[in-house]
């Protein structure tokens, strides 16, 4: 079973978003997933009850994630998905503890950037692989990022810390799509907003397939913490 742990300390930096965009865009019946949301504002379970239907089914934490997850080995789900606070509380300290791989959200301006670093050393001391994803981002032009995405990356160099080589961009089909319950391939599966809902889902397979060891390194966007 693998944990993916969605983790900053910087509200609005859009763990909530990526979560439930991931779990809509791989939750199929021979891969099972559950949802868990560890944050008392309840995002994660807002759009879980927009959907309409339990699938993927979710779970609510408010101190501790372990018996969730020691649940969910049992069950045989294979991804386990966990929104958390934006703060270091015990529960979200409980879930980098259980991680697989903890996804950093940040939004590319200063304070975003900034918060992550907090994240990352409590990854690092919980020994546990980590990586950032740029969220929120302005689009790109003529296949170039914005100059403020560029920066923040320049700034997350600095933390040593594993940025992953794509980005999310803020569109607005990703808004429209948790408006109505749904991921943005659900909404709208030949948008942009989908192509890189699905470009980060490879890069996160492809980072849990080096840290369990069955393929190499190459392309893995995660830091093994050391």
């Amino acid at each position: 079973m693998n944990v993916i742990v969605f983790a900053s300390r910087k509200g609005g930096s859009g763990k909530s978003t990526l979560a439930a965009h991931l779990a809509a865009h791989v939750h199929k019946a021979t891969k099972p997933i559950l949802l868990v949301d560890a944050d008392p504002q309840g995002s994660l379970t807002l759009w879980h009850k927009l959907r309409g239907t339990n699938e993927p089914p979710i779970k609510a934490a408010v101190n501790s994630v372990s018996g969730i997850v020691a649940a969910a080995k049992r069950d045989g789900i294979e991804w386990v998905f966990i929104d958390t606070p934006p703060n270091l509380s015990a529960v979200v300290d409980d879930a980098i503890r259980n991680a697989t791989m903890v996804i950093i959200p940040a939004r590319p301006g200063v304070f975003d950037v900034n918060a992550v670093q907090e994240t990352i050393q409590t990854c690092r001391a919980a020994r546990k692989p980590y990586a950032v994803v740029i969220n929120g981002a302005p689009a790109e032009r003529d296949g170039a990022e914005s100059r403020i995405v560029a920066i923040a990356r320049e700034a997350l160099t600095k933390f040593r810390a594993p940025v992953w080589s794509g980005q999310i961009t803020n569109r607005a089909d990703l808004l429209m799509a948790l408006s109505q319950g749904e991921g943005a391939r659900e909404y709208y599966a030949e948008g942009r907003a989908a192509a890189e809902i699905a470009r980060l889902w490879g890069a996160i397979e492809r980072s849990i397939k080096a840290i369990r060891g069955t393929a190499s390194a190459s392309g893995a966007m995660h830091k093994q913490a050391a």
